[in-house]
């Protein structure tokens, strides 16, 4: 019973003697791949870096001739000529509209100007005469108020102007004393247009 119990038990692996190698056994050598052998063979044998570009000895390396478009004097003079012709006119835009709207600030529309002043045509410093010049529509008219009674007023015809824009000449007027009467003599200028009203009479006359 003992020989058959113990031929049943499974002998440990520890306790396997291993097989000797023979000399007999067949050794498969190890080829290399071809891509490997290929990628080797194409390899370049450098010593690190870039590879050179300076030129072989003895041969000369002649620099690229580059050609540029050069440009006509009189084209270059024809081109500030035009931007100067083109800057000019510019500002001349921009200086017209910047005096319209001026005058459009000071002087509205249409052009008035008033003033207030002691001529001689019964008024005083408590009470001075009230003068408005107006152009409407290039016609220059001043309105006197004499005294500031509206009932005596007057309508004082001035020059009549032409032209582009005349409708938006600013109209001024000025006091001066030509006679040294102490009546001073009334003068009416719109741009370049003086007109004279000598004080004479207790009213304005056109010279």
């Amino acid at each position: 019973m003992s020989i058959v119990a113990d031929q049943g038990k499974i002998t440990p692996r520890s306790g396997l003697r291993h097989r000797p190698i023979g000399t007999t056994s067949e050794t498969v050598p190890i080829t290399p791949r071809s891509s490997r052998l290929g990628r080797k063979q194409h390899e370049p044998h450098t010593s690190g870096g870039l590879p050179s570009t300076a030129p072989a000895k003895g041969a000369t390396s002649k620099p690229e001739a580059r050609s540029y478009p050069h440009a006509h004097p009189l084209v270059l003079v024809g081109l500030a000529m035009t931007t100067t012709m083109i800057l000019m006119i510019g500002l001349q835009i921009a200086l017209s509209v910047a005096t319209t709207v001026y005058n459009d600030v000071r002087y509205g529309r249409p052009r008035t100007y008033q003033v207030d002043a002691v001529v001689g045509h019964n008024d005083s410093a408590a009470h001075p005469t009230h003068l408005v010049a107006m152009n409407l529509g290039g016609h220059i008219v001043v309105l006197e108020i004499p005294g500031g009674d509206a009932s005596h007023a007057r309508m004082l015809v001035g020059p009549t102007l032409s032209g582009d824009g005349a409708d938006l000449v600013p109209v001024t007027l000025q006091l001066v004393d030509r006679q040294g009467n102490h009546q001073p003599d009334l003068l009416v200028r719109c741009g370049s247009v003086e007109v004279w009203f000598r004080n004479e009479r207790g009213s304005f006359t056109a010279q």
